[in-house]
């Protein structure tokens, strides 16, 4: 009997090990680092987000992780302008960059926000009189942010020589928009060329084993649909598909650059941007099972026998859908934009937008006979419209006034 135990206890090995990639406990540990009020929120540019920075640095240099940001250092500047109480201030935020060298030629990048609302005065809290209050965002996105922690460990320390390098990001000024992604693929700190793909991370702490898991990108390259149903299976994970390759996370700033992209996201809830996003909400147990399909997908991208090819993704997959409007209109803003109207960053292919002849750096001022001052009157205008419905857009396209028609 005892035999049978033993040989039982070997076979069962490779799986129980497989399970334990991941100890919740130290995920508990990041995320507590991260969303805890001594960082107070991590706003961007803020004392806070320097913390994190030097934080996730310090993590990426114990790993013998090679410095990837600007003058040999883990960090990448960027200039920034926002607005407080009206009035516009430029700041320098930071992304921390790693890189994980095999000496291969393609390198994948895995990639999370960590910066958050600060105390409530950057970004958009949903939590009444929410000025100078703490706003940990534990899930959103000191889940993320661990999980490029946890999986650098894991792949630094696995004694493998993969057949990718790995390079590992956490980016500053998502909550002000996507600003420290868009920077990176402006100036990048690898050849672009080199980049076979980029993994995102952003809200990864509160599996609902109900829900399971959305996954953003699906359509930006097949091997998606080929690699990641089996994974999710073998971590008896639920999940549901987006197609698009544009959303409100810092993949959408590699989809614009024609990278293939995939995104693990938990869902909303409703302690999102509100001060309430704490870490003693954060599902441990259900994050390390995400972590281990993504630390599966990447083992199984180094067995293929060629790199992700991109795909445009311009409709997103039928039934699933991550937004309350019913129409869409296939553009992603420019969220930096301090002046009137709707600047255009990148323009989906086959979407009511490029149909109608909208450009990548046009401004629309007016939409179906409404001013649009910021994007919050372009999203107030969207939730009145259904499919099918047609309707005039004015954009401004350098100095010439032009108006189009656009049907969602």
């Amino acid at each position: 009997m005892k035999s049978f135990i033993l040989v039982l206890l070997i076979l069962c090995l490779p799986f129980l090990g497989e399970s334990q990639n991941f100890q919740p406990a130290f995920i508990r540990q990041h995320i507590e680092f991260l969303a805890s009020d001594d960082l107070e929120g991590r706003g961007t540019a803020s004392l806070g987000e320097i913390k994190a920075a030097n934080y996730i640095a310090d993590v990426f240099e114990k790993l013998n992780l090679k410095p990837a940001g600007k003058n040999v250092s883990f960090f990448q500047p960027f200039e920034i302008s926002f607005a407080i109480d009206g009035k516009a201030h430029q700041l320098i935020g930071r992304n921390v960059v790693g890189f994980l060298d095999n000496g291969a030629s393609k390198t994948i990048v895995i990639g999370a926000h960590y910066d958050h609302l600060g105390r409530g005065y950057q970004g958009r809290s949903l939590s009444p009189d929410s000025k100078n209050k703490i706003h940990n965002g534990a899930d959103d996105n000191a889940s993320g942010t661990t999980g490029v922690l946890e999986l650098a460990k894991y792949f630094s320390e696995n004694d493998v020589v993969e057949k990718h390098n790995y390079l590992f990001i956490t980016f500053s000024g998502e909550e002000l928009g996507l600003i420290g992604s868009k920077r990176f693929t402006e100036k990048p700190t690898v050849p672009l060329n080199s980049i076979s793909c980029m993994i995102n991370m952003d809200m990864i702490g509160r599996l609902d084993e109900n829900k399971g898991i959305i996954i953003s990108g699906w359509g930006t390259s097949k091997v998606w649909g080929k690699l990641i149903p089996d994974l999710a299976k073998s971590q008896n994970l639920k999940y549901t598909v987006d197609s698009s390759g544009i959303g409100a996370s810092d993949h959408t700033s590699f989809y614009l650059k024609d990278i293939p992209v995939v995104q693990f996201f938990t869902g909303g809830h409703g302690d999102y941007h509100k001060i309430s996003d704490d870490p003693d909400k954060i599902n441990v147990d259900g994050e390390a099972r995400i972590l281990n399909v993504i630390a599966g997908l990447l083992q199984n991208l180094d067995k293929e026998a060629a790199e992700p090819e991109f795909l445009s993704a311009g409709n997103a997959h039928s039934g699933v859908t991550t937004s309350n409007f019913k129409v869409t209109l296939g553009v992603m803003p420019n969220y930096s934009y301090s002046g009137k109207g709707l600047k255009i960053d990148g323009v989906t292919k086959a979407r009511p937008a490029e149909k109608a002849g909208i450009l990548v750096g046009d401004i629309i001022t007016k939409l179906a006979g409404k001013d649009i001052a910021t994007i919050y009157d372009y999203m107030e205008i969207l939730g009145k419209h259904e499919k099918g419905q047609q309707v005039e857009a004015e954009l401004l396209r350098g100095k010439e006034i032009k108006k189009v028609r656009v049907t969602f």
